[in-house]
């Protein structure tokens, strides 16, 4: 990227002595297009998980209406339906499998799915920051900003050496994080978004 800025400039100054409009235009693309590259929004949908509290409301069916709380198992209990799966469900699925179990009971019933209190929602810092622990996550924050809410790091922290432990897909992953690559600008993909129970580890 620092090429194509650097012709870029060059190109401009010289322009009005040679005819380079035409490279002049290429460079200013190829800038654009790295920048980005750099910059890929992701688009991350809620999961309920344990611990959350739930409002699931019946149209029309206050006796069906009810606040809910996901317990240990992942399980939610509910009027008519029992114990129903709730833990790595969205509040769109969750919505459509209340509605499916009630088809027996209700017709044509119409269900709200509400996150009241998003308790499951964490992630933990360890190691060598001011401030070891857990941290709600209740937006999209990135590991650089992690390391912002813990208060940096202490003057004993290995920066190239971060791991970052995920569970996803019924496996435990470990990412591995260097710092000053991020900050350097060097690979921008290793400031990733946390997710809920990430444990960020800095050695």
């Amino acid at each position: 990227m620092k090429k194509h800025i650097f012709l870029f400039i060059f190109c401009m100054a010289l322009m009005p002595i040679f005819n380079l409009m035409p490279e002049c235009l290429n460079n200013a693309k190829a800038i654009a297009s790295e920048n980005k590259e750099a910059v890929k929004p992701v688009k991350h949908v809620y999961k309920i998980g344990n611990g959350d509290v739930l409002e699931i409301h019946v149209w029309k069916e206050s006796d069906l209406s009810t606040e809910t709380f996901v317990r240990m198992d992942g399980m939610i209990s509910l009027p008519l339906l029992n114990d129903l799966p709730a833990a790595g469900r969205t509040p769109m699925q969750l919505k459509e499998d209340v509605e499916k179990g009630l088809k027996e009971f209700v017709e044509n019933s119409t269900v709200t799915v509400i996150v009241k209190e998003p308790t499951s929602q964490k992630f933990y810092i360890l190691g060598e920051v001011a401030r070891t622990g857990e941290y709600p996550l209740i937006k999209d924050l990135t590991v650089l900003q992690a390391f912002a809410l813990a208060g940096g790091f202490t003057e004993w922290a290995s920066k190239k050496e971060i791991i970052l432990l995920r569970h996803e897909d019924g496996k435990d992953k470990i990412i591995r994080v260097n710092y000053k690559n991020i900050v350097k600008g060097k690979d921008f993909s290793q400031n990733i978004l946390i997710k809920a129970d990430d444990t960020i580890i800095v050695p």
